[in-house]
């Protein structure tokens, strides 16, 4: 009998003299993969509210003003400002700006189909609608990037993927904008 075989027999039952419940001296080298062995919180206690508040201010317990509506629009505000950024500091400036503009653009229209879907299954938010929604806005992203670099011959791409990784950058300018 396999190790594995041993540990998925029932408790208190011997085998055949080698399972879990012959004498094991160590009780380390038992292995246990029941749910109950999973669920053990290993002592953590959460925070009571005031516990909360006290840790992290009263307004702890207020709902985020951050919308994925006001993401979207402050990563369209930061790539229209790092293109006109390209615009004015590359020589020459149209492709640099065009491609930094699709750059942004690469980031903010995924997040923009991620949003109004969001908005459209309002109620009805599950895992999997969150996990479809992640992989459309992945596939979107994906696309676009493998469109221009197919049909936008003149791209330059440092521009580009500063651009996106700008715009890409923009939640944490939004979480601490609020």
């Amino acid at each position: 009998m396999t190790v594995r075989e041993q540990n998925r027999a029932p408790k208190g039952k011997e085998t055949d003299g080698h399972g879990p419940a012959a004498s094991n001296p160590n009780p380390r080298n038992s292995f246990d993969d029941s749910w109950e062995a999973e669920a053990h919180d290993h002592g953590i206690v959460p925070l009571t509210r005031a516990q909360a508040e006290t840790l992290f201010g009263p307004g702890v317990s207020r709902p985020s003003r951050v919308t994925p509506f006001k993401v979207v629009a402050a990563q369209m505000v930061l790539s229209l400002c790092a293109t006109l950024a390209w615009w004015l500091f590359y020589k020459p400036p149209g492709d640099a700006a065009l491609s930094a503009l699709l750059g942004g653009a690469i980031c903010w229209v995924p997040s923009a189909l991620f949003a109004a879907r969001l908005k459209a299954k309002s109620g009805a938010e599950t895992i999997a609608s969150w996990m479809i929604g992640e992989a459309i806005k992945m596939g979107a992203t994906i696309g676009m990037f493998v469109a221009i670099a197919f049909w936008y011959k003149g791209v330059l791409w440092v521009p580009l993927l500063v651009t996106y990784l700008v715009a890409l950058k923009t939640y944490w300018v939004a979480m601490v904008w609020k």
